[in-house]
């Protein structure tokens, strides 16, 4: 007899969801009524036995219980788990959201929140892929002699404001030409190309350039590099604080600094990127010792049918996955909904 026949994979089944739900290690006695199966208590221990040499499950400390390993977590994710339907009210919640949002980073930043409140982790939204992000328009706009504010508008519909300081006073009309230069030389290129194209032309032709060109194009290349905004942006990081407190995630510490350091976040968000549909990372699976007791939920959402950017949620492995993976999803799809601005979206 297989050691995974049926009925291990109802106790598994049965132990992962109660362990899930209780947070405590899971007993056979707890296990048999749980699972309701017609087998003796000594079956169901042998059973537990038989799952815990499969790396399956282990034994925390001297507990007679089991908890599932991270192996045990993805084996029921892949093959036990029945995910539930998202419920009617986060979907009309969720609509209002979108549509009460014109801006694209708040509109994803509102978003990410609230899906961070309603599972309590915390949020990860990888914004829009700079390379498939094209310039629409710029305006630069003085705020005093040294001062300018520039304005803007990218493809995707995001409207970026930032303050930029200049090293020398420009004059009105001179923001007028260099506002006019850039949206004739680089309307409709990728904001990385704009940045790179305007960087070396200063870098070229400053000694050719006379005084007014030269001040033009210094504000031109201090509007497409300063103030960036973050790549990843993170919600709702105190939501892991209940997590804490329960013992499921030990050293929060830690991941609050991988949170800070970013890096580490935006190589995991990139691998759902470049993937279709969910993502799920659980324990060690993320290649991140500091996330060894969280999974990492994500999904792509797209612009004209590409991939540009990732919702994510961060909690621990004792995650509700049934609830959470459809709710990444389903999310994920009315992001791109209003991102392509279609009037209806099928959930």
């Amino acid at each position: 007899m297989s050691k995974f026949d049926q009925r291990a994979q109802i106790l598994m089944k049965t132990l992962v969801e109660t362990y899930i739900s209780s947070g405590q290690p899971v007993g056979s006695k707890t296990l048999l009524q749980n699972s309701q199966l017609s087998v003796s208590a000594a079956t169901v221990r042998n059973v537990m036995q038989d799952l815990e040499s499969m790396g399956l499950l282990t034994a925390p400390y001297t507990s007679a219980g089991r908890i599932p390993t991270s192996q045990g977590v993805r084996l029921f994710v892949d093959q036990l788990l029945t995910v539930s339907d998202v419920e009617e009210i986060y979907l009309q919640q969720l609509q209002k959201h979108l549509g009460k949002v014109s801006e694209t980073g708040e509109m994803l930043s509102s978003v990410s929140n609230m899906l961070s409140q309603v599972t309590q982790m915390a949020g990860l939204i990888r914004v829009p892929r700079r390379d498939v992000t094209r310039v629409k328009q710029v305006e630069f706009v003085p705020l005093s002699q040294n001062k300018v504010l520039v304005v803007l508008v990218l493809s995707d519909g995001e409207v970026q404001n930032r303050v930029i300081q200049l090293d020398t006073p420009v004059s009105r009309s001179e923001l007028q030409q260099a506002s006019n230069y850039v949206n004739h030389h680089f309307a409709g290129k990728e904001l990385d190309t704009v940045r790179r194209e305007l960087l070396q032309e200063l870098k070229d032709d400053r000694a050719k350039m006379d005084q007014m060109m030269a001040s033009m194009m210094e504000v031109a290349e201090k509007g497409f590099t300063g103030g960036e905004d973050d790549e990843v942006q993170i919600t709702g990081k105190s939501q892991l604080l209940n997590w804490v407190n329960s013992g499921d995630i030990s050293d929060l510490q830690s991941v609050f600094n991988a949170f800070s350091e970013k890096t580490q976040m935006l190589t995991l968000l990139d691998k759902c990127l470049n993937a279709e549909g969910v993502q799920l990372f659980i324990g060690e699976e993320s290649g991140y010792d500091v996330l060894s007791q969280c999974s990492v939920v994500g999904a792509p959402y797209s612009i004209d049918g590409e991939a540009v950017g990732v919702l994510a949620v961060v909690g621990p492995t004792r995650m509700a996955y049934d609830k959470v993976i459809p709710m990444v999803d389903i999310t994920a799809k009315l992001i791109s909904a209003a991102l392509n601005n279609d009037d209806e979206t099928s959930y």
